[in-house]
């Protein structure tokens, strides 16, 4: 078991499918305590149920909602008193043209990649500067380091996390926190219609699509380096990806 996150208070947004899924059920097993966060409650407590007693916590939340965010962090705090670990995960896909778009749902994505974001982190920040120890790590998207033509908002929306954890990681620095983006390639999990085991163990055979857990393990490296290093960004690809 990792002593760096035994014992850790982890929370862990977009955790109900896919990479925060993968990454709660990693954190987990080696001996963190994790609130998980996301919109089904249902699929949270199948995940908590999974898990055991190290996921003492489920909180459903909205994070296109403020008041969700806001709801999300503080529960955490209620529960176990601090939070050691954020992983910003959730986020939407909304690919396409631009001009056949509905800016409702970039109003949408907008709201959870990015706002969602810059509010979990600005309410995690206060007890990690206080205690002068905490890790933030981001889902951002290989879409956050070059604009794919077929997805323009979404791209957006990463290299504005990017941005956003960049800054926020030269401010806190001396504090004792740490403030990383994890960057994957195309991922074979529902954000990117890929439910069939099959279909995901082919891609992956062809080198085309990393696995959820594949990202939850760079993650886990993120986290599992001495205090004195920081990963600002890890991009993550299968090695096929044309990119």
């Amino acid at each position: 078991m990792n002593q760096e996150l035994a014992g850790k208070v982890v929370l862990v947004t977009g955790a109900s499918s896919g990479i925060g899924r993968a990454m709660a059920r990693s954190i987990a097993s080696l001996g963190a305590h994790v609130a998980l966060s996301a919109r089904s409650l249902t699929r949270l407590e199948a995940l908590q149920a999974e898990i055991g007693a190290a996921a003492g916590l489920v909180v459903q939340a909205d994070l296109a909602v403020p008041a969700d965010v806001e709801h999300m962090v503080a529960a955490t705090l209620a529960h176990y008193g601090r939070i050691d670990v954020l992983l910003a995960n959730a986020g939407l896909f909304y690919p396409g043209l631009a001009v056949e778009a509905d800016p409702d749902r970039w109003d949408q994505m907008l709201s959870v990649n990015v706002n969602s974001v810059f509010r979990a982190v600005r309410a995690v920040l206060p007890g990690m500067i206080e205690r002068r120890r905490g890790d933030i790590v981001v889902t951002s998207s290989i879409s956050g380091h070059q604009a794919l033509h077929t997805e323009p908002v979404y791209s957006a929306s990463k290299h504005a996390v990017q941005a956003f954890v960049h800054g926020v990681r030269r401010q806190v620095a001396d504090s004792g926190v740490r403030v990383g983006s994890i960057a994957p390639g195309i991922v074979l999990n529902e954000l990117w219609g890929y439910h069939d085991a099959d279909a995901i163990d082919a891609k992956v055979a062809a080198r085309e699509g990393l696995r959820s857990e594949d990202v939850a393990d760079a993650v886990i490296f993120m986290l599992t380096r001495p205090r004195h290093v920081t990963i600002r960004d890890l991009v993550l690809l299968p090695q096929n990806q044309d990119i």
